[in-house]
């Protein structure tokens, strides 16, 4: 299989890595050319992704934010094969999708969306490895949804990442639960983190804070692009958040201790339902 791989950071570098180990031919973009470079040098990558070779691909991986994904397609999308399958690895999937899967129909290749469900506080090319992505779900957002053929070729592809799951999903049920799931923990510990007695936490800081706190550290472009494209799902979870908020700061306000006890009961019976014990 020849892989072509869009983005060499985190996410691109980790497909590369797992293909690369998986004995896969993998070609590479990136913008910055000292990243590919230095995926060349390590062999990791064995060839630049360019208009010559991207006929070859069987598999092309974007894993750029949405706008990049969207403009690398239209550049590129008369030089892919029709036997070629791109998906994209974007952290939202309505502006994505919108854009290419009209490309992909142009052309006459197969287009995906797709968002694999792991990665590090960390970002670049050298925190990448090849075990990213393994025992990880993967959502994927087909064109259609009665192909089955295509999705058992879809997992065919990506086996050399090794993904523990595969969820089918629309990009408007994906975007509505990744505000959930993923935008909402890194906006609340990016804005927890401000709080004047952090300075101070050396000494006195244990599990919950290192969890609380671990996505704080992220790449502010990224997520601020992802932040804007899902804003009225963000808005959502963010205005159910301060609601909550707000009933405990009543509570501790007022001194009512059978109702913050209540509400802390109410939050532990929820995580529980939700996730079992």
């Amino acid at each position: 299989m020849t892989v072509g791989i869009v983005g060499l950071g985190l996410i691109g570098g980790s497909f590369a890595k797992a293909y690369h180990e998986a004995g896969e031919q993998v070609l590479g973009f990136d913008t910055d050319e000292t990243v590919l470079s230095f995926a060349q040098v390590a062999d990791v990558v064995q060839g630049p992704l360019d208009d010559t070779s991207l006929p070859s691909c069987d598999l092309i991986l974007l894993c750029v934010r949405p706008q990049a994904a969207i403009a690398y397609l239209q550049n590129t999308a008369p030089h892919i094969a029709p036997h070629t399958v791109v998906i994209d690895c974007c952290g939202t999937k309505r502006t994505v999708c919108n854009a290419c899967f009209p490309i992909a129909a142009q052309y006459g290749f197969t287009y995906l969306g797709g968002h694999p469900m792991a990665g590090t506080q960390y970002s670049g090319f050298s925190h990448a490895r090849a075990s990213l992505f393994r025992g990880a779900p993967m959502v994927i957002v087909p064109p259609a949804f009665d192909d089955i053929g295509l999705l058992s070729h879809v997992k065919t592809l990506l086996a050399p990442a090794g993904f523990g799951s595969f969820s089918v999903t629309t990009a408007q049920a994906h975007d509505e639960m990744i505000a959930f799931t993923s935008q909402m923990p890194h906006l609340v510990s990016n804005a927890f983190i401000k709080s004047p007695t952090a300075a101070g936490h050396k000494g006195f800081s244990a599990g919950s804070y290192k969890d609380m706190t671990r996505v704080a550290w992220l790449n502010a472009p990224m997520w601020a692009e992802l932040f804007l494209e899902n804003r009225d799902c963000l808005l959502r979870e963010l205005h159910s958040l301060t609601e909550a908020l707000s009933a405990y700061e009543r509570a501790l306000a007022d001194g009512d201790e059978p109702r913050l006890t209540a509400l802390l009961e109410e939050g532990r019976n929820r995580k529980e339902e939700v996730d079992g014990k």
